[in-house]
């Protein structure tokens, strides 16, 4: 259910699934939604401080959002059988390898969305089960399609990747779609851009050559991703003043919490310029591997200020 952004880290290594059980976690791509049900928990957590912690909600919200994430994922696939045949690192997916039938997959990916919009709708709230169809929605019919016809699949494909901590905002009872999941949907938002661009750019001739549209397209260089990247980066360095000047992390730990979110950000952007000055391709995947360091960084430091 994330943005494919969020998606295809897991796939810098190929994937071997000889079996239906490692067949069906490929489908449904557990690795990606395990760090999916990580960011839910994250929105629960935040949410419930200073009040009661409902072990049980955060439960029946982590099972309908991973239902959601799962089936979203096997329709995704579904869609991208052709082009996941082109790619190395994709073809051995149990659809383009034809080791699954694509009716079985279509049912996985129908019984498990439906049942993790309808499990939210009963057993955590209406707000948290539409997010859960929107997210479903723009994955599957807009982001899916969209990136074989524009570059702009990135920003879309972040949209649904930066829902799910929302969802756990919003299913602790008194918050809904206020000041605080609006931040942490801008977290997730602008964090996945700099690490996409590194993993398009990584990939980028197993793209081209598939024929998805990327930033990353005719750009040998790199220096048009690593610009891109520089400015997303910019812009997670600016965005912990948000949470402080709304009060939301007050007292040192704020001003802690606040001090390591502009650092964090600002070393990224300075990684994106180191590769701008010396186009090697380690410095990209360094990166890359800096973005999924920044993550739990800033969201640990969050937690620790948070009001």
């Amino acid at each position: 259910m994330s943005e494919e952004p969020i998606s295809e880290s897991e796939e810098l290594v190929e994937n071997k699934a000889p079996g239906l059980r490692q067949d069906l976690a490929v489908l449904t791509k557990v690795r990606l939604n395990v760090f999916v049900l990580i960011t839910t928990f994250f929105g629960f957590l935040l949410a419930s401080k200073g009040g009661e912690f409902d072990v049980v909600l955060l439960l029946h919200t982590l099972i309908g959002t991973a239902a959601a994430a799962f089936g979203s994922a096997a329709f995704n696939q579904l869609m991208e059988v052709d082009l996941d045949a082109r790619m190395k690192r994709t073809a051995d997916r149990p659809l383009p390898s034809r080791r699954m039938d694509p009716l079985f997959a279509f049912g996985v990916g129908w019984v498990l969305s439906a049942a993790g919009i309808i499990h939210l709708a009963v057993k955590v709230g209406t707000v948290a089960a539409v997010l859960a169809a929107v997210t479903v929605a723009v994955y599957v019919f807009i982001y899916t399609p969209m990136k074989r016809m524009s570059s702009a699949n990135t920003l879309v494909g972040a949209i649904p990747g930066a829902i799910p901590p929302v969802m756990g905002w919003v299913a602790v009872p008194g918050h809904g779609l206020d000041q605080g999941a609006a931040i942490l949907f801008s977290l997730l938002f602008l964090w996945q851009l700099p690490h996409f661009v590194a993993i398009n750019w990584l990939c980028r001739e197993e793209y081209e050559s598939a024929g998805y549209k990327m930033w990353s397209d005719g750009d040998v260089s790199g220096r048009r991703s690593a610009l891109l990247s520089a400015v997303f980066s910019l812009m997670l360095a600016v965005l912990p003043v948000w949470p402080w000047l709304a009060g939301l992390t007050p007292g040192v730990p704020g001003h802690i919490a606040l001090g390591g979110g502009v650092l964090l950000g600002l070393i990224m952007a300075g990684l994106s310029g180191r590769f701008m000055r010396d186009g090697e391709r380690s410095s990209f995947r360094k990166l890359f591997l800096f973005t999924l360091l920044y993550l739990p960084l800033e969201l640990g430091l969050l937690a620790f200020a948070w009001r």
